[in-house]
């Protein structure tokens, strides 16, 4: 998975922050979905590589639920976690089984819990 996410940071877009990101989410039936992020001069236009690569998969067919692992990383050499709007996509797609692995170009690794990323996600139950 490492060497994977390695190569796909060399497709991030990031001419303005430099801040380069690869997701990969594995779903439960084996299938693999891959994002970077993609900038843009409009920051609002930014999307981050997490919900590129769940956008994908939902793009293609798959379902809230049908997520096993998501994995990130970035070319610095300190762990990032994903950004708020990252963690309420994946609050809304993934249940608390969902592993998230954080990774830096240089080889650092963290295992987290769904529940230590997602803490009070906001549901369609508080629209109601």
């Amino acid at each position: 998975m490492i060497e994977d996410l390695k190569k796909l940071l060399d497709n991030a877009y990031a001419p303005y922050s430099k801040y380069l990101v690869a997701s990969i989410v594995v779903m439960k039936d084996g299938t693999v979905f891959k994002g970077v992020n993609v900038e843009n001069a409009s920051f609002g236009g930014t999307i981050c590589a997490e919900r590129n690569a769940l956008n994908s998969a939902i793009s293609n067919g798959y379902k809230k639920g049908d997520f096993k692992e998501i994995h990130i990383m970035n070319a610095s050499d300190k762990i990032g976690y994903p950004c708020f709007i990252c963690r309420q996509s994946i609050s809304e797609l993934c249940d608390s089984s969902t592993k998230i692995v954080l990774y830096t170009k240089t080889g650092k690794q963290r295992d987290v819990l769904y529940s230590d990323v997602i803490t009070s996600p906001f549901t369609g139950d508080d629209i109601k």
